[in-house]
């Protein structure tokens, strides 16, 4: 006779298991949901509410905190996957050759109610915590796969970046970044992506942000700006214009009486370029000078941190002009150069070697759009700071934009040619270039 008691052993202790697995999940839902009606009894408490009548709507009330967690984690979710379609609607456009438009949405204005300087704050206080040193290398690594950096150019092993910030504005190992030689060639100042390069020749001197909206170089650059200026309808030989290119007068003219042309309605000189270049965040971080030439003046506008990405110079009106920014101006060979280095979300610190007592994004009670910006003149006869071509000048907390305006040589185009100028442009839109590597060209005469 075969005994049969083992295999009721065999359930009964089985079902003791999951009688004491329920018994556990029981207890611990029970207690999730005693501490939410505890929350809820204490948050009623603080608004006033007491008694019977509190009681009364518990029952309906109970899951409110985590029905509302749900619904925000759903509503994420949806906006997330609405912009995923978007970007790529957007990806299929430029395949098409579509150059898309701007056009300004709800998140841009959301944007302007948050506090992006003091987030850029915590950001910069957060990557400056040191890092212990066997863990460096693996969080770098780990960075540059992300952001599509090539650490390999560090002039120094990665143990020795204390924190995130050291490595975000690391030097690079001698010969990484060869300057062109070419003396008549202007170089980039940084590593990123062309986004807009070409002459200034619209009423007032306007470059285009996107397609649909342009912004004021004399906005970006500030009222008092050195920029070259003719008043409308003049001949730049003319009496009456700000003075002619070969000897300087309008530099002149702008030092002695800055506020001269506030109310004038004048144009860029011919021969006035522009380029614009955008830095990824996982790009070298490092301004490097464009050309030889002699810094006069420096301009801090403590603007917004709105982001500089593609999709931002969508939707944001006057980005450049919004947002904080150091302005470099001065005079090379060819005439007139100003650098303007624009801030971003994150980005606030901005930082000029030339002058290491610089501070920006420093805390304010109340941020004023129209509040003027910090000027400084380095050298008040004219000579400035002399900067060499390829030489560092300053460095950004992570990345953001760079606008170059610049003179280049003239030439007695006849009437009816697209162009006044010399100079030619060596790179297209959406090009990736380094520093060192040629922007453009011209000839000698």
């Amino acid at each position: 006779m075969k005994p049969r008691f083992s295999q009721n052993v065999f359930l009964f202790g089985r079902y003791s298991f999951v009688r004491r697995f329920h018994h556990s999940q029981r207890r611990t839902l029970t207690s999730f949901i005693n501490n939410i009606r505890s929350n809820r009894r204490t948050f009623s408490s603080l608004g006033g509410g007491s008694g019977g009548g509190g009681n009364g709507d518990s029952n309906g009330n109970a899951f409110l905190l985590p029905g509302a967690t749900v619904a925000t984690i759903l509503m994420l979710g949806a906006l997330h996957g609405r912009r995923l379609y978007e970007d790529k609607k957007i990806e299929e456009k430029r395949e098409r050759g579509i150059e898309l438009e701007f056009h300004q949405d709800v998140k841009a204005s959301f944007l302007g109610i948050l506090p992006l300087r003091s987030i850029s704050r915590a950001w910069g206080s957060l990557t400056s915590v040191e890092i212990p040193v066997w863990m460096r290398p693996f969080v770098y690594k780990a960075w540059a796969r992300a952001f599509h950096s090539n650490p390999e150019e560090a002039a120094l092993p990665l143990e020795e970046y204390a924190s995130l910030r050291d490595f975000f504005v690391r030097s690079l190992k001698e010969g990484c970044r060869p300057i062109d030689p070419d003396p008549r060639c202007l170089v980039s100042p940084v590593d990123g992506t062309v986004l807009r390069f070409g002459e200034l020749k619209e009423s007032r001197g306007m470059i285009e942000q996107v397609k649909g909206h342009s912004y004021s170089v004399p906005a970006l650059l500030g009222t008092n700006s050195l920029l070259p200026m003719v008043p409308e309808g003049k001949d730049e030989s003319g009496e009456e214009a700000v003075g002619e290119k070969g000897d300087k007068s309008w530099l002149r003219v702008s030092l002695a009486s800055p506020k001269l042309r506030e109310s004038i309605s004048a144009s860029p000189m011919k021969g006035l370029y522009y380029c614009v270049i955008y830095l990824k965040p996982g790009d070298y971080h490092r301004i490097h000078s464009p050309a030889d030439w002699n810094a006069l003046v420096r301009r801090h506008f403590a603007g917004r941190l709105f982001p500089v990405n593609e999709r931002a110079t969508r939707t944001i009106k006057n980005l450049y002009v919004e947002n904080e920014r150091v302005v470099l101006e001065g005079i090379w060979k060819q005439g007139f150069m100003a650098l303007a280095a624009v801030g971003a979300t994150n980005i606030g610190s901005i930082e000029l070697f030339i002058e290491p007592e610089l501070r920006t994004n420093k805390p304010k009670k109340k941020l004023f759009p129209t509040e003027p910006p910090e000027e400084r003149v380095y050298d008040p006869q004219g000579h400035g700071v002399k900067l060499e071509k390829g030489k560092e000048v300053g460095v950004f907390n992570m990345g953001s934009t760079v606008v170059l305006v610049f003179q280049a040589p003239t030439a007695n185009s006849p009437d009816g040619s697209s162009s006044s100028s010399d100079y030619r442009f060596c790179v297209k839109q959406g090009d990736r270039v380094r520093v060192g590597q040629a922007l453009g060209r011209w000839k000698e005469e």
